[in-house]
This record gives structure tokens, sequence and C-alpha cells, in this order.
């Protein structure tokens, strides 16, 4: 404990505490800092030669956090509730002591570590375009628990600080400034010599909430301001998260009831809502997927680790349509030379347009100057001639979804890169040993799953054929990990984990419609349960058209081994018949009209008669989330997924699975494996053998395990 905090006390007076603890690449509230923090604190409160307190950190970061180890190691809700309002009392010390507490803030302060800047008398932050502050809980599945829910609309009013707290946005220094979360930015070198000089010039030892005539920021709870606040607040909290999270309620409440307060009551408020929140299921599953498995994920934790790391300085993408050329722009923006290669020179400059529209709304919003934008740019050479791959560390292909087209780019590319190049098939569906038959090196092919849209969709799923070496694999993942994109690994099949699980959820919203079920009930069944889109809804943002040319693939590499599928009609109607391919179209099971939002299409009816009786909305739900977890559960067995935080991550990232319930396996977790089991066989018997458990399933239901117990 004596590591972590030093102290140095000038001839003014001014005592500055330094963090930084031993063997962590980052400070963050432990048992122990928390400890430090207290004595060091106490310390120099008690010493009558300071005058004044800087907080600061010795590490790139302030601080990033509260520790997640600790609060889940923490049995009981008393145990929570005294640990919690331990860390209360220290802050609430700190800011009544009657001596002026200044934070300099270097890089980022997140969670706990922004909540006790919140509970020192002035914030001063570092100028860095990486630092980011905030208040993030609500994207694990907590809230505030320091102190966070009772000072920040306190300090800048309820209206502006609940959407902070409810999103758990981040925000850049800048941003952080100009929304009152901080109160002055300067350089990295000037930090230390600010904070003296407010200590010295200003000092005010006293928050605004403990003055006299204090009152909140743009009116408290029972003025009219409140009332325009919280009523139509509740109402969209409800439309946005269905009751699926607990946490965002407890946000609300904590701040509804403590801001009618003192602050001393307020913070004991927070605490027991924390309490409550800490020890749900959803909290457990997304702090357990969204923070360690995503973490674990991050580092590359399933990399060969006896193959050296690779550092790519060019690769080549084949293809300038939409993935190419968002796989072309996330490339080049992360410092890497990019060969983008089409049929013709037009179309490649087609996909290097799309980089410079990305990058000039950037500029327009002030995220970029221009300098940076034409550097970026220039890292792409839009081009036909396979010639300018030489030199490229990496090739991806991104061509159409079609053996014939794939392996003739294969052929042409690796003739001219070089014998250690990996090359990498950006496929969905096909497998990849097949895709390898048509490379002169097998041990360098592998797949690189990007999802659309490339900028914004942050997971890659790798995947090594049967000839894969590790060498490539390695590479694969130092590649991803370099664009900043989060991978996960999995085995060879025909579409993989994530578009074979995918397929589920959009399939049984088909086969539902064909049964009768109405349209709108199907749609609004997905969103309840936790999907970001109803099922007919995102095939149309996938595409109708494209669905069916994966039957028709597949129906063409199985022959007389396919079977067909629940919605393999619907979709050759809609695509073929019909002509309503999908959003992209403007018509598929939606219209979307030029002007106005998008609705069901009217003449559904028309197509599929409705049953006269409709099924429970709980049925639904269940059909269109139970059918993904069977689908996950034969995934594990088939040994297409080794890891079931890969299988969470993916599901999550991939394709928005409920992220409430910390991915597709932990859903079967929360469900129960012997609830889910029973379930699924009911719905077998009703619906047909796909939702038949495998025996994976059934004998971890009758040893009462799970995947993570």
């Amino acid at each position: 404990m004596t590591d972590i905090i030093t102290t140095e006390i000038d001839t003014g007076g001014i005592a500055t505490l330094t963090m930084d603890m031993p063997g962590r690449s980052m400070n963050v509230l432990s048992e122990d800092s928390i400890a430090a923090i207290a004595n060091a604190a106490r310390a120099v409160i008690a010493d009558d030669k300071v005058k004044g307190v800087i907080l600061a950190s010795a590490k790139r970061d302030f601080i990033a956090g509260a520790d997640l180890d600790m609060l889940l190691g923490l049995e009981g809700a008393e145990e929570v509730f005294e640990k919690m309002y331990e860390i209360q009392s220290l802050f609430r010390e700190i800011e009544t002591c009657g001596k002026p507490f200044v934070a300099c803030i270097n890089g980022m302060a997140l969670g706990g570590g922004y909540e006790i800047t919140l509970a020192c008398h002035h914030r001063i932050a570092a100028q860095d375009a990486r630092a980011q502050i905030g208040l993030p809980e609500a994207l694990v599945g907590l809230m505030p628990g320091a102190g966070g829910t009772q000072r920040l609309p306190r300090l800048i009013g309820i209206r502006p600080a609940l959407p902070l707290l409810l999103e758990g946005r981040k925000l850049r220094v800048e941003d952080a400034l100009a929304a009152g979360l901080i109160d002055a930015i300067t350089s990295k070198d000037q930090l230390l010599a600010e904070a003296k000089r407010w200590l010295t010039d200003v000092g005010d030892p006293v928050q605004p909430w403990d003055k006299k005539g204090y009152k909140i920021p743009g009116g408290g709870v029972q003025a009219p301001s409140g009332y325009e606040t919280f009523v139509p607040g509740n109402a969209m909290l409800r439309d946005r998260t269905l009751g699926n999270y607990p946490n965002a309620l407890a946000i609300m409440s904590s701040v509804y009831e403590g801001l009618q307060t003192t602050i001393d009551v307020g913070l004991r408020v927070e605490t027991r809502y924390f309490t409550q929140v800490v020890r749900t299921p959803q909290a457990k599953a997304m702090i357990r997927t969204l923070f360690f498995s995503m973490q674990e994920a991050n580092k590359l934790t399933r990399r060969p680790s006896e193959v050296p790391k690779a550092e790519f300085k060019k690769i080549g993408v084949l293809g300038a349509g939409l993935m190419g050329a968002g796989i072309a722009h996330v490339s080049a923006l992360a410092g890497i030379e990019v060969a983008l290669i089409d049929v013709d020179r037009e179309a490649a400059e087609k996909g290097k347009a799309v980089s410079a529209s990305i990058l000039e709304r950037m500029v327009k919003r002030k995220r970029m100057d221009s300098e940076v934008r034409d550097s970026i740019l220039e890292r792409i050479n839009p081009t036909n001639e396979y010639k300018d791959l030489t030199g490229a560390d990496l090739v991806i292909e991104a061509v159409f979804e079609d053996r014939a087209i794939k392996a003739d780019v294969t052929n042409k590319a690796e003739a001219a890169i070089g014998k250690e190049a990996i090359f990498a098939s950006n496929t969905s569906t096909l497998p990849i040993t097949g895709l390898a038959e048509a490379s002169a090196r097998p041990g360098n092919f592998i797949g690189l799953h990007f999802f659309s849209p490339v900028d914004r969709m942050p997971l890659v799923e790798i995947i090594p054929g049967a000839k894969t070496s590790d060498t490539a694999l390695a590479h694969a993942m130092d590649f991803v990990k370099a664009i900043g994109k989060t991978p996960i690994v999995v085995g060879d099949a025909r579409g993989f984990f994530t578009s074979r699980v995918f397929a589920t959820y959009t399939r049984e919203g088909l086969a539902m419609l064909a049964e009768g079920v109405n349209p709108a009930l199907i749609e609004n069944a997905g969103r309840i349960a936790g999907m970001p889109m109803g099922p007919l809804e995102l095939s149309d943002v996938v595409s109708i058209g494209l669905m069916d040319h994966v039957v028709k693939q597949t129906k063409a590499d199985l022959g007389k081994d396919y079977r067909a599928g629940p919605g393999d009609e619907v979709i050759a109607l809609f695509a073929g018949t019909l002509g309503r391919t999908g959003k992209k179209a403007g018509k598929g099971f939606y219209d979307y009209p030029a002007e106005g939002p998008k609705r069901l299409w009217p003449d559904l009816g028309k197509h599929f008669a409705r049953a006269s009786e409709q099924p429970d909305v709980e049925l639904v739900k269940r059909r269109l989330m139970h059918i993904q977890g069977v689908e996950t559960a034969r995934c594990v067995e088939e040994n297409v997924v080794t890891d079931p935080r890969d299988a969470d991550v993916g599901s999550i990232l991939g394709w928005g699975f409920a992220p409430f319930t910390g991915g597709v396996l932990s859903y079967i977790d929360m469900v129960g494996t012997k609830v889910f089991v029973a379930e699924c066989e009911a719905l077998a018997k009703d619906f047909g053998p796909r939702f038949a458990p495998p025996t994976l399933l059934r004998d971890m239901a009758a040893k009462g395990k799970g995947f993570y117990q």
C-alpha cells in the first residue's frame, strides 16, 4: 500500500499525492488503492502545514475506474453496501475537510476514476487526443456507485447529466470541458503548475452543493424542468430498454430520489441502488462478457505465442465495393498503406471515395483536421493492376460470394506477392478449407470475416482452414489488433459461427411469417427480447437478395445433401417473384419511402394469410432467442466454437445479440440449462427438429452445469 501513493509537500504548503500502482499498466480503485488514498489524504488533511492538495497520476492515465474483480468478489448485499459506503465516506471526507483538492487528470478518468475527481473542488485535464472522461458503468450493466449519480447532476444539472449517466458516454477532454465535467484544460507539462496556481489564487475548499443557498443548475426534481425531464424521460427509458436493463431504472431512480434530499442522504440512496444492481444476473453477465472476456479477446490470448509479432506497412484489398472500401479505410486509418484493387481504375476510385466521405464527415465535426484526412487518403492507392500488390504483408479479398471469382483473384494476387505474405478471404459463409484449394500456399490462407459497416462494426471473425499455419493465424490476429478491432477465432464450417447463428434469428422470423403470425408481433417480440431489430427488418438490412444467393450457393455446394431451411420459400418469393430484395432496393418486408419512416409492406397479408389464433408474445420471443442458443450449442459440440467467451463476445459485437444477457451462451446460463433444454424439447415437438437440443446440452442439464459454472 505504501508504494501506491507518494506524497510531496512543497514550501508553499501544497501537497501532491501521486498514484502509481505497481504491477499495473493503469491505476484502478481497488482494496489496496482505496486504502492508500485514504491514508495519504487523511495524513495531509491532518497536517497543519498543508494548505491545499493535488491528486495526480504517474501513469499515462489518471484512474481507469474501479477494480471489477473487487466488486464481483464481494459476497452478500451487506458486504457490497459497506464497501461502497466506505468509498462514499472517504470521498465525502475529502470534499468537506476544509482544504481544497484539485484533480490533475492526465489521460483517462473513467467510472470511479472520474467520481473521485467530482469529490475534488477543481478539475484540470491535460490536452490529450486519446483521453476519455466519463461514467461508463451503464455499458457493463452497472451504475455509478461512488457519487456519480449525485454529484454530476448537482454540478451540471439533471437534464444534461442523465444522458451521460444512462448511456455511459465517454467524452474527449474538449467535450468534457464544454459539458462542465471539468473546469480547465492545459498542456501536459503545465498540469501541476496550473493546479498549484488555482490552489494559490482561488483555493475554494467548499463544493457548490455545500454552500448556503445552493440550487441545482437548471432546476430541481420538483421544478417545472424536473417534471419535463422525468415524465417523458421515464417513457423514453422504457422505450429504449424495454425493461431489460435494471441498472438504467436504478440510475434514473437514484437521481430522482437522491436529488430531492441532501448530498449525504443522496449518497446513501445511490449506494442502496448500486447494491441491488451489482448483484443482478444482468450485471454479472455483462461484466463478464463486455469487460473481462472483451479484454481477453483484445489481448489476443488465443494467439500462438511462439510466433513473432507481425508489423504491417502495406496490405492489398481485392474488391472496392462496400466491404473492400471499408477494410481499406480502417487500414489506412491505422497508418497502413493500402493497394485497393478492382476490375478497373474507376471502380477502385469509387472505393477510395467511400473513405474520403467518412473522413470528410469527421473534419466537418471537428474530429479531425484536413491535414490528417489528406495523409490518410494518401495511403490508399486505387488501382486495377495486381503488380501494385508488390511488398504487401497481407492481402484481403473482399469480392462477391462466388467460388470461381474468389479463386480467380486468389491466383492473380499470389502471383504478385511474396511467399511469406498472408492471404485472407473476407467471406461470411463459404468454408475456408474449400476456398484455400485455389491457393498455391494453403498454409498462408485464412478467413477474416468483417462486418458491415466496417468502419463502425468492432468485430472480426478469424477462421483458420485445415492447412492454415500458426504463423498465418498469429499474423491475422496481429492485423486485427493493429486496426483496432476485436478478434474471435472460430472453426471452419459453413457460415462459421456468426453467420450460421445469426441466420437462425432471421429465418425463424420468416418461418413464423409463413405460419401466419402477425408480422408486427414478430418484429416487436424481437425487439422486446433485446435484439437491435426485428428479424424481418434485419433481413431487409442484410439483403434478401444476398440471402437468396447464399441459399443457391449452398444448394450448389451440397447437392443432394442440402436440406431446406425455415424461410427458404419466403426468401425465394421475395427475391425472385416479387423482386423485393431489401432496404437497399427500397422494398422488402418493409417499404422505404424516400420521405417518411419505413413501414411494414401492407401487402404482406395477401401472401401470408393471418392465422386465426396468434401466439403469445413470450412464445415468439422464446422461439427467436432459443433457436440462436441451441444453434450455438451445436457450434460448441462441433468445435466451431471452442471457448464460450468467443461465442458471447461474437454474438454481441457481431449481430447485436441482447447485450443484457451477456451473449448467446450466457443467455442459456441465465435461463438455466435444465429449463432451456426442457423448453427446446417442447419447441421441437411443436415447430420442428431445428429446436432439438444437442447431446452436449442434455448432458450439461443432467449434471446441473452451465457454460460458466
